[in-house]
């Protein structure tokens, strides 16, 4: 009795054995039984948008829409991907794509696949090689005297390479970084002594050549355009000394990418005369708060890792920018030469 039941356990070792010693001599795609799925290959894909100020990845955050491109080695077309869902919101999420085994190109696109949307392709990507994708801002949002709230532009790049799944079962892990192509800018209007104004009293305009997009996001040149404030008010900060109520004139101004070889401009005049009260070098102000805490980083990519801005100008009695201090971005900047900036 006891001889049998060795002779069995010792039967069974064996076979396992055996199975191990063949198993390896099949691959990780072979099929075993005809009811196992097949190899699969493809893409599993991470969008990061952490090319901010604060170096910290915001794309769940902020991305809410996302249209994705793929183009071979030769720049064709092969297949997009888009996703509106609330997994975007999801840190862990990842963007599963088929692909057959090889080179590709990818165009990622936050922002433009959600139906309030403010840039569209220029022509469907479907029908485009890789290198002539253009993406522009669609024209009505350059209403005037109200301008429009861009809808948020994310965009990003990468190359990556799909490798045959028979080698390497599952997909190839890659990292889309994206950039945001979308600005808001804050002005506001004080009175040096305080004396209330009234944002009916203005006019604020930000210039630039900035509406379309190449397939590398570099901008493409345009005829100039004008944005407008999409808010504009009053406001309060407090009381004066005496006790009376002071006020200040405020608006908000939204538009593209700006770029170090553009020249914006911001422009404010008064209604009643056309006085031009400001007319300044946009980026050249905006930079003065990097040569303050970001020397060493590159005046581009501070532009782009920036997307929120605020300007305080200080008037006199006669409703004129005092050119001497201005702050940007709750920071006081003293001005001793307004030439070298370009006034």
């Amino acid at each position: 009795m006891n001889i049998r039941i060795i002779s069995k356990h010792v039967g069974v070792i064996v076979g396992m054995v055996f199975a191990a010693i063949l198993l390896p001599n099949f691959t990780s795609c072979d099929r075993l039984q005809e009811d196992l799925p097949e190899c699969v290959g493809g893409l599993r894909l991470r969008f990061v948008y952490d090319y901010n100020m604060e170096f910290a990845n915001a794309f769940p955050s902020q991305v809410d829409c996302l249209t994705v491109l793929f183009y071979d080695k030769d720049g064709n077309y092969v297949a997009t991907r888009t996703n509106e869902s609330p997994d975007l919101a999801d840190e862990n999420w990842r963007m599963e794509v088929d692909l057959a085994p090889g080179d590709y190109d990818v165009l990622a696109y936050g922002g433009m696949e959600c139906h309030d949307s403010s840039f569209s392709f220029v022509t469907s990507p479907e029908s485009t090689k890789y290198e002539d994708v253009m993406v522009r801002l669609d024209s009505r949002n350059l209403s005037r005297p109200n301008g429009v709230s861009l809808h948020p532009l994310f965009y990003g790049r990468a190359s990556v390479t799909v490798e045959d799944p028979s080698e390497n079962l599952g997909y190839k892990e890659a990292t889309v970084s994206m950039i945001k192509d979308t600005n808001n800018l804050r002005v506001i209007l004080q009175q040096i002594d305080g004396e209330p104004l009234d944002n009916s009293q203005f006019d604020f305009v930000v210039t630039d050549d900035n509406t379309l997009f190449a397939y590398d996001n570099n901008l493409l040149p345009q005829p100039e355009v004008e944005y407008w404030p999409w808010a504009r008010g009053n406001a309060s900060p407090g009381e004066l000394p005496d006790g009376s109520a002071s006020s200040v004139v405020y608006a908000e101004l939204s538009f593209p990418r700006l770029v170090t070889s553009n020249s914006p401009r911001l422009l404010i005049t008064r209604k009643s005369d056309g006085m031009k009260v400001i007319d300044i070098p946009l980026n050249n102000y905006l930079l003065l708060l990097k040569s303050e805490l970001f020397a060493s980083m590159p005046s581009q990519e501070f532009l782009d890792r920036e997307s929120r801005w605020s300007l305080l100008f200080f008037l006199d009695r006669s409703n004129v920018w005092i050119k001497t201090q201005i702050v940007i971005n709750d920071w006081v900047v003293r001005i001793n030469d307004i030439d070298g900036l370009g006034w």
